[in-house]
C-alpha cells in the first residue's frame, strides 16, 4: 500500500472543516491532489493534532512544529508513529513523505519504506514540479 503523509500548513480556512479543505495554501493543495493521484491513502501531519485522516473535521489553530523545542518534536513524532502504525504496516507500506524536515525528521527512522520526492527543493520549485507532474509531463 502506498501512503502519503502531507504536512500541515499555516495558511487555513476560517472556520471548522474537514483536514483536507481546512489548509489552504497553494503548496498543501498541490501536494493534496499529487498524493491522491499517487497513493492509496492520505493523511495529514498536524502539530497540534499529530496524524489526522482527510476526512477528520477540526477547528483552525495557529501551532507549528518549528517553534517547539526538539524534546517537544521528538514526544509529537512518537505519538504520531503510534497513530501510523495503528492503520498501517511500517515496515511493509510505502510511504510518500510531501512534508519539511521538523515534520519528517524523528518519524523517519521509524519507516522503512519511504520516498521524499521534492526534498532540498524551494517552495516554489516544489510548485512547479507539483504542477507538471499533476499535469502529467513527468
Amino acid at each position: 500500500m502506498r501512503v502519503a503523509l502531507i504536512s500541515c500548513v499555516k495558511t487555513k480556512s476560517k472556520s471548522k472543516n474537514m483536514a483536507k479543505d481546512l489548509y489552504i495554501s497553494p503548496l498543501f493543495k498541490m501536494n493534496y491532489t499529487y498524493a491522491k493521484q499517487n497513493c492509496d491513502k492520505v493523511f495529514i501531519l498536524s502539530a497540534k493534532h499529530g496524524l489526522l485522516e482527510e476526512t477528520e473535521v477540526i477547528e483552525p489553530y495557529e501551532q507549528t512544529l518549528s517553534k517547539m523545542k526538539k524534546i517537544d518534536r521528538i514526544k509529537w513524532a512518537d505519538d504520531v508513529t503510534k497513530q501510523l502504525s495503528a492503520k498501517n504496516d511500517l515496515a511493509k507500506d510505502e510511504f510518500m513523505i510531501l512534508a519539511g524536515k521538523n515534520y519528517r525528521e524523528f518519524l523517519l527512522p521509524n519507516i522503512r519504506n519511504y520516498t521524499i520526492p521534492f526534498e532540498g527543493r524551494s517552495f516554489g520549485k516544489q510548485l512547479q514540479q507539483l504542477k507538471e507532474r499533476i499535469n502529467g509531463h513527468l
